[in-house]
């Protein structure tokens, strides 16, 4: 079949969209693809659909676990067989679903990147038929990127055991300089990208300046109707800001990183079903969602880049309909933005304290150490030797980035049971009958449970026995309690890894491109977002274009710097602008044009009458010279 047959037949569209039909093209043809599409664009239809036109499979390495599940149930709905391997997932579930993709012909396999330097997943991959490999955000694989993942540098690594296999990156959100950067990190063999305009036109950006922001989030609320999402920068403030918007009457939930899976399903699934209005969550929620009729995206804190801040806001107006993102600033914000520098980037001297503190704490010798992991307690690090726990953070990532450490700060840790009577005996039980079933799915679906630990997932053991995760969580607690099993849930630990042996603490080297050249674009991204909010006569849908190297010489006449009024005129400010630059391109070119035929050509921008009021300012002012039909240079 054809691609465009493919398309018609499993997605039921006519036509491909936008660039949709050039990546698929270039990807199906064999050649390292770079693709740029804003929220919203259709990526997903870049890769499924050339993946069922070759045979084999295709590999799609995200972070997004929520995506992961949707896709590959979205997939499967259309016959189409494809499944995936994320934290949580029992081993005995992770090899069924790398055999399936060995024997099965399946046509996708989704993992997160930290999974591709298992050894079971490697051992697998030599006998899996890659078709080719789709790297979803794959900002994320630049040091440049403002969500830098050292896990996507593994990626390339994964390229060597399938030599054959051409990449497809996908991403949202890139600047010139990141582009380039992924390209060289994924060993592109020739630059090759393809772009879709950044322009949101459906999508109005305003900036509130207020002194009470929660009371401006109420009124925009109250003013504008339609699904929303608020945006946070802290888990409590989530929670604080969600029960403000029920006391007014206002549905809502909220969502972050550290709540469990039921609980963040079951939230998204009430908001994505419109039975509640407003979700209000940290920057954890968003990626993979696929809600169209999101009307209002609000920031309610300040975002510390114009790439978080974009895709952020491009989760409005997927319909297509007229949408808006607002940011809610104060007159403290900017220098909040500014102060997560110094937290961002401590001091060297600092960071290489850390760096000794750590390995007195796991009494690591100078010499020995390589190849050891070991939970870490941030908080227990920092009270033991005194230390702020942002600052040490931002050290530890530091130090991944130098290449001393790997420091996994949401390591999942599935949950483990392990039976403590005999299997005899359980046959003398008197359960109820959940717990009951429960046993008898523990006994079916793991081997061993008698003599050591299974790692088990409870989602899975809801599945099979037909009840909820928090279900399952109460029984197994139970037989816990009753000294049946050993049952000890899932944590998220994070975990130090030594890459290397220690080192003196005079002798760790923190490079120019590790510490300042990453540090300069962390600053300049900051100046780019407070330059943002502070503007009051730019576009400033134009100025986030131009951020991502998009040059738009037209103002988008919605914003709220475009919508403000000139103040002698009482028109628009960005008609004014937009009527003033026009007039300035021609007279560039020309130094003469007449009146009537420029006041056509305006038409469908300006009406007639606010025209001649512009022109009449300019002229009054000197800007410009109308003399009868013909308009000059000003004095």
């Amino acid at each position: 079949m054809s691609y465009l047959e493919i398309l018609q037949r499993y997605w039921g569209y006519s036509s491909f969209r936008g660039i949709q039909e050039d990546i698929i093209t270039s990807i199906g043809s064999g050649k390292d693809t770079l693709g740029l599409m804003p929220t919203g664009g259709g990526k997903s239809i870049t890769f499924q659909v050339p993946a069922l036109a070759q045979k084999g499979l295709c590999l799609v390495i995200t972070p997004l676990i929520a995506l992961m599940k949707d896709q590959v149930q979205n997939l499967k709905r259309r016959g189409i067989k494809a499944t995936a391997i994320y934290s949580g997932m029992a081993q005995q579930e992770i090899i069924i679903a790398l055999e399936n993709c060995i024997y099965g012909n399946y046509k996708f396999l989704y993992i997160s990147p930290e999974r591709l330097s298992s050894e079971l997943f490697l051992a697998k991959l030599r006998h899996i038929p890659v078709s080719f490999i789709t790297v979803d955000e794959s900002h994320c694989i630049s040091q440049w990127g403002y969500d830098f993942r050292p896990a996507y540098l593994k990626i390339a690594e994964i390229r060597k055991q399938v030599p054959h296999a051409p990449i497809l990156a996908l991403t949202a959100t890139a600047t010139p300089e990141v582009v380039k950067d992924i390209q060289h990190r994924l060993n592109f063999k020739q630059e090759n990208v393809f772009s879709m305009s950044f322009e949101r036109k459906n999508l109005a950006y305003v900036v509130r300046h207020t002194e009470n922001k929660e009371k401006e989030l109420l009124h925009i609320l109250q003013r504008v109707p339609g699904t929303a999402i608020v945006y946070t920068r802290s888990r409590n403030r989530t929670r604080e800001i969600a029960e403000l918007l029920i006391r007014n009457q206002v549905t809502a939930e909220f969502y972050h990183a550290g709540l469990n899976n039921e609980e963040k399903d079951e939230r998204q699934k009430r908001w994505q079903n419109d039975l509640s209005r407003v979700i209000v969550a940290t920057n954890a929620f968003g990626m993979g969602i696929d809600k169209p009729n999101v009307r209002l995206v609000i920031h309610i804190d300040m975002p510390d880049s114009p790439e978080a801040y974009f895709q952020e806001a491009g989760r409005a107006g997927r319909d297509q309909q007229p949408a808006f993102a607002v940011l809610l600033t104060s007159p403290r914000d900017p220098q909040t933005l500014r102060q997560r520098i110094s937290t961002t980037f401590p001091d060297k001297d600092f960071i290489r304290q850390i760096y000794e503190h750590l390995c007195f704490y796991y009494q690591i010798a100078i010499g020995g150490g390589a190849g050891e992991t070991h939970e870490f307690d941030i908080n227990k690090f920092c009270r033991y030797f005194k230390h702020y726990p942002v600052p040490t953070d931002s050290a530890l990532r530091i130090l991944t980035q130098a290449g001393y450490i790997e420091y996994t700060d949401a390591e999942d840790n599935a949950s483990r049971l392990k039976f403590t009577i005999q299997r005899d005996e359980i046959y003398s039980l008197h359960e109820e009958p959940q717990s009951e079933e429960l046993i008898r799915v523990l006994l079916r679906t793991y081997s061993g449970i008698f003599t050591d630990f299974a790692f088990i997932d409870e989602d899975l053991l809801a599945r099979l026995t037909q009840t909820s995760h928090r279900e399952v969580y109460t029984l197994l607690m139970s037989l816990s309690h009753r000294h049946i099993v050993l049952y000890i849930p899932q944590k998220r630990i994070p975990h130090i890894h030594y890459l290397r042996h220690r080192e003196e603490t005079e002798r760790v080297v923190l490079s120019k491109e590790v510490y300042e050249q990453r540090k300069r674009n962390f600053e300049h991204r900051i100046k780019s977002m407070i330059e943002y909010a502070t503007s009051t006569d730019k576009c400033r849908s134009r100025m986030l274009l131009q951020y991502f190297g998009e040059l738009n010489d037209r103002n988008c006449l919605q914003c709220d710097v475009c919508k403000s009024k000139h103040a002698e005129t009482g028109i628009s400010a960005g008609l004014f602008n937009e009527v003033k630059e026009r007039i300035k391109e021609k007279l560039a070119r020309e130094s003469s044009f007449f009146l009537s035929p420029f006041c056509e050509e305006m038409h469908p921008v300006c009406p007639q009458d606010k025209l001649i009021t512009i022109l009449r300012f300019l002229n009054a002012n000197g800007e410009i010279n109308i003399d009868g039909e013909v308009i000059k240079e000003g004095r």
